[in-house]
């Protein structure tokens, strides 16, 4: 199972997730969210795999996501909209993103990872 994992290095969580997968010997495709942020599609495909709400996809903590005032943004936004919000630019996407192509997980949880990729 070929696993991509959409992550950005200088993130905490993504590191952890990523010393996860190796420490567990799983192999993957590693993007990097905001060098190659996915396109508008690329997040209604995720989006609509992972059970989530769009709101979800959204680094709520990030300064980008703050300065943009982005919590306004998305308030009455359609999933299409928030969607295209986060294609704009990829330090606005929470991360990691891990798909298999059918299943999606977004951030990381120890607990999650174990039911979904092991």
């Amino acid at each position: 199972m070929a696993l991509t994992f959409y992550w950005y290095p200088n993130c905490g969580t993504c590191k952890k997730a990523k010393k996860w997968f190796d420490d567990h010997n799983i192999d993957y495709t590693s993007i990097h969210i905001v060098e190659e942020t996915p396109t508008k599609e690329e997040l209604l495909e995720l989006i609509s795999k992972s059970d989530l709400p769009a709101k979800k996809f959204f680094n709520t903590s990030g300064k980008k996501y703050r300065e943009l005032n982005i919590k306004e943004k998305i308030m009455d936004a359609s999933v299409e909209e928030m969607a295209g919000i986060l294609a704009s630019d990829g330090m606005l996407i929470k991360r990691p993103i891990v798909t298999d192509g059918s299943k999606v997980t977004v951030g990381f949880k120890e607990e999650t990872f174990q039911e979904n990729w092991l």
